[in-house]
């Protein structure tokens, strides 16, 4: 077992330097590292942003090579670790987000003191958060003062040595593991969207909709233009006790109680809009990201969205599939008004210009059932993946825990 000294950390790194608040622009020019850049696997420069070359006569926070990078900011990402292995091949700085951890004597090795710092996370999330405001930071001064387990640098160099080899087997697993959900999510999403937009026999005559985002259809199936299937409700509530209900992109309609939100909350309820079970409900501002479903409940919702009444012929549960793929998001964002791509808000005569599928319902109801059988088995697949990947995980923090605190005999 080796010998173990513990030590603020601002005695062995002699720059500490919290990032520059930049700001971004749409053209080509300096390139920012922010939280979302800070990964365990290094600078993910597919994340960075971008910032007026010609303004950057206070910038102080360059990456070098061999800086360590923390995120000390963000909530979910506080604490997030990566180091710069490489030497950066362009202007790169860090934001206002991210502190830049260097010694410029040698003192302690990089890479080791990146693995101390990736298992305390959790540690330093707990440590700066702020249970009244929710407001979570890691200062610098805080930063400086953390104690760091510190062997002697030819110890360290050891240590990293040992790692880079283990935890990069694990690594690697754990890559080819994301990999693989990324592939289970684009075989769901292609198999709903097909399957609501083609029909579940592929052998069945088929014609062009005429409808760019549709392409062919069954040739027994209807088109409608939505202002022929579903008519608008704004029927409000009087005492605002009925169940909350939210719209996401990622969910559809649920219960704001089963979502962990810290985003603000009216005082009264008043005056939020009523719906029914089967009701479509579109968060207005984020329709373009698909932020709409049926709701499955009767319930209020924010007066600033949208409740429609869709008319018998559509099956619920089949709507909600079709409205949730990104095809749709894409065409009801042709009709949506707004000058920035971001802040884009669907009214509803822009939904009514929509043209949409309708099945005979008794194939709704089999697409439904179809989508439900395959999605369970994709979905099971998911779930036994995600497990694996959290015990790669655990794996990796132990290892580094056990490493770093000088559990292990590494033949020093």
């Amino acid at each position: 077992m080796n010998a173990v000294n513990r030590i603020k950390l601002k005695y062995v790194a002699d720059y500490i330097q919290r990032g520059d608040a930049p700001t971004y622009v749409d053209s080509n020019g300096v390139s920012v590292i922010n939280q979302a850049c800070v990964q365990p696997s290094g600078v993910d420069l597919s994340k960075k942003k971008l910032h007026d070359p010609e303004d950057t006569g206070r910038i102080t926070a360059w990456l070098q090579q061999n800086d360590v990078l923390i995120n000390s900011t963000g909530t979910g990402t506080l604490g997030r670790v990566a180091h710069v292995r490489e030497k950066p091949t362009s202007m790169m700085f860090a934001d206002g987000h991210v502190t830049i951890i260097r010694d410029t004597t040698r003192r302690f090795e990089p890479r080791y003191l990146f693995y101390v710092l990736s298992i305390q996370q959790e540690k330093i999330t707990v440590e700066c958060s702020d249970g009244a405001t929710n407001q979570i930071e890691l200062s610098r001064h805080s930063l400086g003062n953390k104690f760091i387990d510190w062997p002697p640098i030819v110890i360290q160099q050891q240590i990293v040595s040992f790692l880079d080899q283990q935890v990069g087997t694990l690594d690697q697993l754990t890559s080819e593991k994301r990999r693989l959900l990324a592939l289970l999510a684009d075989k769901r999403l292609t198999l709903i969207t097909r399957a609501t937009t083609r029909g579940l026999n592929s052998v069945v005559a088929s014609r062009d909709s005429g409808i760019p985002w549709l392409g062919h259809i069954p040739s027994h199936w209807k088109i409608e233009r939505a202002k022929w299937l579903f008519t608008e409700r704004d029927d409000r509530s009087e005492c605002g006790n009925e169940e909350l209900l939210s719209v996401s992109h990622l969910t559809g309609v649920t219960s704001r109680a089963e979502k962990n939100v810290n985003m603000f909350m009216a005082v009264s309820l008043e005056g939020y809009k009523r719906c029914e079970a089967g009701d479509l409900v579109i968060n207005t501002l984020w329709a373009w990201m698909g932020a709409m479903g049926v709701t499955r409940q009767p319930g209020i919702v924010s007066p600033a969205y949208n409740v429609y009444r869709p008319v018998p012929e559509l099956d619920p549960e089949y709507l909600d599939l079709l409205v949730r793929t990104p095809r749709f998001a894409e065409e009801i964002t042709r009709y949506s008004k707004g000058v920035w791509s971001s802040r884009m808000r669907l009214y509803p005569e822009g939904l009514y210009e929509a043209w949409l599928p309708v099945p005979p319902k008794e194939e709704q109801q089999a697409i439904v059932a179809h989508i439900k059988q395959e999605t369970q088995k994709i979905d099971a697949f998911v779930l036994a993946t995600g497990r694996t990947i959290a015990l790669l995980q655990e794996r990796r923090s132990a290892l580094i825990s056990a490493a770093v605190t000088g559990q292990l005999d590494l033949g020093t």
